[in-house]
């Protein structure tokens, strides 16, 4: 287990993620969009969730596009308070007027009634700060995606949706500590492997 605090992690990884040039950043996206395209995970998904790359973060781009392309449902990610700080998601097409909100990242600006619950996605694509090859994922800090998700950790048969952390191989660390309110992931892809869960976290 790394020695290094959450804290210590996240401003570490945000530094390595600010060094990388554009060019990096469009290489390295491209290949963890080749890595997943033609994974069963994401093939067989209906309903897939992306985010929006902000500061840094791998960029799912090239995969949220060809989603588009295969004629799959796209949502993105939006920030609802009434609901206690948890995502709900809306619908996404290039057409699709975005905003900012509280945080500055851009969310698809639509009605209310267009949001849905992320218990009808397949798979989601989630962002974040470090991994281990357990598959944990360590956050901003905010537990927006753990607390949506969170249903997760109840059911031991049915898991849906799938969740598929993205990253770049470099914020790989040995071991995170799990806190009791984590959501482990089904798989992490990166520009260089794919790492996925084999067990129950414990």
């Amino acid at each position: 287990m790394t020695n290094a605090s959450p804290d210590q992690i996240r401003r570490r990884m945000r530094s390595a993620r600010r060094a990388l040039d554009a060019g990096e950043l469009v290489a390295r996206s491209q290949h963890l969009a080749a890595r997943v395209a033609d994974h069963q995970m994401f093939l067989r998904a209906r309903r897939i969730a992306c985010y929006l790359a902000v500061n840094g973060e791998m960029d799912p781009a090239p995969l949220l596009n060809h989603a588009l392309a295969m004629g799959r449902e796209v949502y993105l990610p939006v920030l609802v308070p009434y609901r206690h700080n948890r995502l709900w998601f809306a619908p996404y097409d290039h057409d699709t007027r975005l905003t900012p909100n509280r945080f500055g990242i851009l969310e698809p600006q639509v009605s209310v009634r267009r949001l849905i619950n992320p218990r009808v996605l397949d798979l989601v694509l989630m962002p974040l700060v470090a991994f281990d090859a357990q598959c944990n994922r360590l956050g901003m800090g905010g537990g927006y995606y753990d607390r949506t998700f969170g249903f997760l950790r109840h059911r031991r048969h049915w898991k849906k949706p799938r969740l598929l952390g993205v990253a770049y191989d470099f914020q790989r660390v040995p071991r995170l500590a799990q806190q009791s309110w984590d959501v482990p992931l089904d798989a992490i892809a990166t520009d260089t492997a794919l790492y996925m869960r084999t067990a129950p976290a414990t």
